[in-house]
């Protein structure tokens, strides 16, 4: 008898588990987009194994960040837009959106970008592939509710694996690469300080923020559940960055170990098929698709909550045009102008990925100083702010990142 009751009980929790993961998971992977996939394979490309310390790092920060957008969502059942402009007024509100939509519009055009040169790698034109995929992400998420979208995402994370095993593929000598993950080993030259700047900047940014908080609001996940949602969370961060590792050492086999270097996650793809062999090359190019898809579903959703949450519209992925019009309007808009922006011959893709990294990096630092304030506000909070250890961590995680960030955006124009 005490053994069924113990088995139903397990059942329950798990089933309680199942019922909650899915936000954490997905913000976390797709941010894995085409341009983090270009990042990290960069790296490899460039500096071996030499950055993969860094990772570790990056996702301690990340989890801390990712841990306090959850616990906001969960407990005043709003998104961060919401809060920010309840709390500090209309106008940081509006200027926090303005700056956030600079960064998310030439991203998304980027994600399309990324679709059509994986589908280019196949042979398929980007007249046709960006136009399936808008017309794919932008019928998933108005014709479809919460649940059946959360799904689809859920299905295009474990997608993401083809990296592992284009890792494994690559034949790397695991010795040189668990000494060089767990030795941090830092080159101050430029290229290095550059791209430890933008593994940072390309893991941590700030529509993750704002997207996770709205979906674990959207979900309307309680505080009793809320220890399930912590489990998302961490999960979706460990995965995360586990398939960075993955692209970092697969790149750093082959290309660097040859002296290849590379501009773009594509010509990544390209270049692995003479040194990896041909399925290599085929699975990064399915997991540089699948990324740019759900980025290209993801960002625009994300910019779309926070627009509407600002005016106090109604919004939600199981609403219907009919209840909630302007939300799923600025869904189609955001998805239009990226997949419209790829149509027009001679666009300058890299500088546009440029412009939209440079202002992440300007909205990042005051975006966590507001989720700080925010969590620490016993009238918004009540028992759940952080504890004096949990400040202690997230401060300077905050810190951290903000040196790092101006370092980035101060090196961006440098650059220009």
């Amino acid at each position: 008898m005490t053994s069924k009751i113990l088995s139903k009980f397990r059942r329950h929790k798990l089933l309680l588990l199942l019922s909650v993961i899915g936000p954490g998971i997905i913000t976390a992977n797709v941010d894995n987009d085409a341009g983090g996939i270009a990042t990290y394979a960069i790296a490899g490309a460039q500096e071996g194994y030499g950055l993969l310390w860094a990772l570790i790092l990056i996702t301690f920060n990340l989890a801390v960040i990712q841990e306090m957008a959850a616990r906001m969502g969960v407990v005043t059942g709003q998104g961060l837009t919401d809060l920010i402009r309840e709390r500090f007024g209309v106008r940081v509100t509006m200027m926090t959106l303005l700056l956030l939509i600079l960064a998310n519009i030439p991203t998304t055009i980027a994600e399309f970008a990324g679709v059509a040169a994986a589908m280019e790698i196949f042979g398929i034109s980007k007249y046709i592939s960006v136009p399936l995929a808008a017309l794919f992400v932008w019928f998933l998420v108005v014709r479809w509710n919460y649940k059946q979208v959360e799904m689809v995402l859920l299905m295009g994370c474990m997608i993401y694996f083809t990296y592992v095993a284009s890792g494994f593929m690559a034949n790397p000598p695991w010795g040189e690469v668990l000494q060089t993950t767990v030795t941090p080993s830092i080159k101050f030259t430029p290229g290095y300080i550059n791209l430890f700047i933008a593994l940072i900047g390309t893991t941590i940014t700030p529509w993750m923020q704002f997207y996770l908080q709205s979906a674990v609001a959207d979900k309307g996940i309680s505080i009793e559940e809320y220890k399930y949602t912590k489990i998302d969370v961490y999960f979706g961060v460990f995965i995360t960055d586990f398939v960075a590792f993955f692209i970092i050492v697969a790149t750093a086999a082959t290309l660097f170990a040859h002296g290849i270097q590379i501009e773009t996650a594509a010509d990544a793809a390209i270049a692995l098929e003479p040194l990896a062999g041909k399925y290599a090359k085929i699975l990064f190019a399915i997991g540089l698709l699948n990324a740019s898809v759900l980025g290209a579903l993801v960002l625009p959703l994300s910019t779309a909550f926070n627009v509407a949450e600002s005016f106090g519209w109604e919004s939600g992925v199981s609403r219907t045009f009919k209840d909630a019009p302007q939300f799923m309007g600025l869904y189609t808009f955001f998805i239009v102008i990226g997949a419209g922006a790829i149509m027009i011959p001679g666009l300058p893709l890299m500088k546009i990925m440029l412009f939209s990294q440079t202002v992440c990096g300007i909205l990042l630092p005051p975006v966590l100083i507001l989720m700080l304030m925010l969590i620490n506000d016993k009238r918004i909070m009540g028992e759940h702010v952080n504890s004096t250890t949990q400040n202690i961590v997230a401060w300077a995680t905050a810190i951290v990142l903000i040196i790092f960030t101006i370092m980035l955006v101060a090196s961006t124009f440098i650059n220009i």
